[in-house]
């Protein structure tokens, strides 16, 4: 309904203010690319825009390249004061945008900026959200498709809200979206599940990434698992209901082997066989305990990040008059 209803509104309004959020770690080489070629499309799109850079402690010469963006208008470059992870440093783009809308992009030129006339197309025909979806996973390994799948699917397991599979940070949102995301006190942040969570009208649009041209991915095996982790213990319970279920399940075997083995023995006579039986059970219990702890742990943890309450992320510098530059300058031209 709100899409609706403010589809005739956007309809009209033909040029709306935009800010483009990229979060960036030694990016350096990639940004020389991407803002030249992203200036030009916010340019032809709209009479005020701005585009903000969130360094998330970069230690390459992103901070000198972009003091020299900052001076020609419509840039603002944020400097968290060490690396705090690509969702904090979206938080913190995010909190500084002032456009009508805001569009997420990565850095690494995998996200390309010719698709931003399609999304605000979108957006003026109502939708509060238009997210990029991979068209297909052919690039990736297959242990990185089928993790991908599996997290997806224990995602959506029993869960009220929908996570679109294969759509990353690449989107724009309303303003009234961006201000429904800055409500929630999270800490440790699963933005794509908080993307579904907020709800509004959304959809879709599918594109091809591009190869990587500078510097190796930031995710390793080991970054993509964590973030896994999180995503699974801010947005289900589906491990801790597996938990229950294996320990109702152990139980009724554990009851119904010993129901047996005193009935071997009135009936038949045979005596117990302690030691092997006792060990088996016992090693593997334990297995079973250790194994949900570690799931209880990882729950509790988030707990523990919660209630510290700390900043989700710090700033060292905040550089640039961003959007506030290029309406000046649109003015000027009228």
């Amino acid at each position: 309904m709100h899409g609706q209803s403010a589809a005739p509104a956007r309809a009209a309004q033909r040029a709306p203010t935009v800010s483009c959020v990229i979060p960036a770690f030694n990016e350096n080489e990639n940004l020389r690319l991407l803002l030249p070629g992203l200036e030009a499309i916010l340019r032809s799109q709209s009479s005020a825009w701005e585009i903000i850079v969130v360094d998330d402690g970069s230690t390459d010469g992103t901070a000198d390249l972009m003091a020299a963006w900052v001076r020609a208008g419509g840039f603002r470059y944020l400097q968290l004061s060490r690396n705090f992870g690509k969702e904090a440093a979206l938080s913190a783009g995010l909190n500084a945008a002032e456009g009508d809308v805001a569009i997420c992009l990565d850095a690494d030129l995998q996200h390309p900026p010719a698709l931003i006339p399609q999304m605000l197309e979108r957006w003026r025909a109502g939708a509060d959200m238009v997210c990029a979806v991979r068209a297909s996973r052919d690039d990736e390994s297959r242990i990185k498709r089928v993790g991908a799948s599996l997290l997806y699917r224990i995602l959506g397991s029993g869960n009220r809200i929908r996570i679109i599979a294969d759509a990353g940070d690449f989107r724009l949102m309303d303003r009234t979206v961006v201000a429904a995301l800055l409500r929630l006190p999270e800490r440790t942040r699963f933005m794509k599940g908080l993307y579904a969570w907020v709800g509004f009208t959304t959809e879709s649009i599918e594109y091809v990434p591009p190869e990587r041209l500078h510097g190796p991915s930031r995710f390793s095996f080991l970054r993509l698992v964590t973030f896994a982790v999180d995503g699974i213990t801010a947005f289900s319970t589906l491990p801790l209901r597996v938990l229950s279920l294996c320990g109702l399940v152990v139980a009724l075997l554990a009851f119904m082997y010993g129901t047996y083995l005193i009935i071997e023995y009135l009936f038949v006579g045979n005596p117990v066989s302690g030691w092997t039986t006792i060990v088996t059970a016992m090693l593997f219990l334990s297995g079973v305990h250790l194994l949900g702890l570690g799931v209880i742990g990882a729950y509790i943890s988030r707990i523990f990040d919660e209630v510290k309450q700390r900043p989700l992320y710090l700033l060292r510098n905040d550089i640039g008059s961003g959007l506030d530059t290029t309406a000046q300058d649109s003015d000027a031209e009228c």
